[in-house]
C-alpha cells in the first residue's frame, strides 16, 4: 500500500492523511511519539459537540456500519510499513519516530459504534502478530457515554487485559458547563459513575481540555466542582491528563476560544495534585 509523501505533526491531525477509511498515524503530544488512530467514526458523526473539536463538518449523530476486514487490511498495512519500513524515518519528527500506541479515537465517539468490542478484539490480534520489543499500548479515548452498555464495557475490558488504558473526556463538570462545552446537560453524579465504572474495567485516565472563552479564564467555581469530581474518583484512577489548545477549532464558536498561557496550566496541574494526590501529565 502507498502512503501519501506527508510529514506527521502535533498541530495536524486529519484523520484522511493516510488515505485510509479507518486508519490514520498521528504525532501525539500527550502519547509522546506517533499513534495511530482507529476512527470508527468516518462519516464525521458525533453525539457530542464540543466547541474546540478540530473535525470538520462535524454533525450529531452515530457511525456507519463498520466494515471489519477493511479495518483489518488497513491496520495491517500501516503496521507493516511502521514497524518492518521506513515509515517512520520517513514522516515522523526525529524526536517522535517511535510507535506509542494504537488508539481509538477518530471523529465521534468510538464507542458508539456497535462493532466496537469486535473491533478491540481484531486490534488486540493484529499487535499479537507484531512481536516488537516494545508493544504499542492500546488505548481508548472516549467521552465515556455509552459505559451503560454491556458491549461497550466488554471491549473496555478486553483493553484493560492487555494492559492497555482509557483516557476519559471530563472538560468541565455541570450541566451548564458541559453544555457549552460539549453540547450536552450531564449530572456531575452521572459522570462519576460512568468513571468508576470505566476504571473498574481498566486503568484509565481523565483528560481534560481547559481554554479561555471570549478572553475569559475558566472560574474559580467551575474549577471547584471539577476539583470536587477529581476528589470523589482519586481512589480509582490513573492520573489526569490536562492539555490545551494546539489545533484550530472547525466549529463555530472558534473565535471565541483562546488558548490559556503554559504557566495557567502548569499552576493548575499542581493544584490538582496538592488537593487530590493524583499524577497530573501536562501538554499545553
Amino acid at each position: 500500500m502507498t502512503f501519501p509523501a506527508r510529514r506527521l505533526s502535533t498541530g495536524n491531525h486529519d484523520r484522511d492523511s493516510s488515505g485510509m477509511t479507518y486508519v490514520y498515524p498521528v504525532v501525539s503530544r500527550r502519547a509522546r511519539g506517533v499513534s495511530v488512530g482507529i476512527n470508527l467514526n468516518p462519516n464525521n458523526a458525533c453525539n457530542w459537540r464540543c466547541i474546540y473539536c478540530q473535525v470538520p463538518n462535524l454533525k450529531r449523530g452515530g457511525p456507519p456500519p463498520i466494515d471489519l476486514a477493511l479495518l483489518e487490511t488497513e491496520l495491517r498495512a500501516l503496521l507493516t510499513a511502521m514497524i518492518h519500513g521506513d515509515y517512520l524515518q520517513r514522516h515522523a519528527p526525529p524526536k517522535a519516530r517511535r510507535l506509542v500506541d494504537v488508539a481509538f479515537s477518530g471523529n465521534g465517539e468510538p464507542t458508539s459504534a456497535d462493532e466496537f468490542p469486535a473491533a478491540v478484539a481484531l486490534v488486540a490480534r493484529v499487535l499479537d502478530d507484531f512481536p516488537i520489543s516494545r508493544a504499542p499500548l492500546l488505548r481508548l479515548i472516549t467521552n465515556g457515554s455509552f459505559l451503560g452498555r454491556k458491549a461497550v464495557q466488554e471491549g473496555i475490558r478486553c483493553i484493560g487485559e492487555r494492559q492497555g488504558e482509557v483516557w476519559f473526556k471530563i472538560d468541565g463538570v455541570g450541566a451548564e458547563t458541559t453544555r457549552l462545552i460539549n453540547g450536552v446537560a450531564l449530572q456531575p453524579g452521572v459522570v462519576l459513575r460512568r468513571l468508576e465504572t470505566c476504571a473498574s474495567l481498566c486503568p484509565t485516565w481523565v483528560q481534560s481540555c481547559f481554554f479561555m472563552f471570549d478572553g475569559e479564564t475558566p472560574s474559580q467555581d467551575a474549577l471547584e466542582r471539577y476539583l470536587a469530581l477529581l476528589g470523589s474518583a482519586r481512589d480509582v484512577l490513573a492520573g489526569v491528563h490536562l492539555y490545551g489548545l494546539a489545533r484550530p477549532s472547525q466549529q463555530p464558536e472558534a473565535a471565541r476560544l483562546q488558548a490559556l498561557p503554559a504557566e495557567w496550566l502548569e499552576e493548575f496541574a499542581e493544584r490538582i495534585r496538592t488537593v487530590t494526590g493524583l499524577t497530573v501529565m501536562v501538554s499545553p
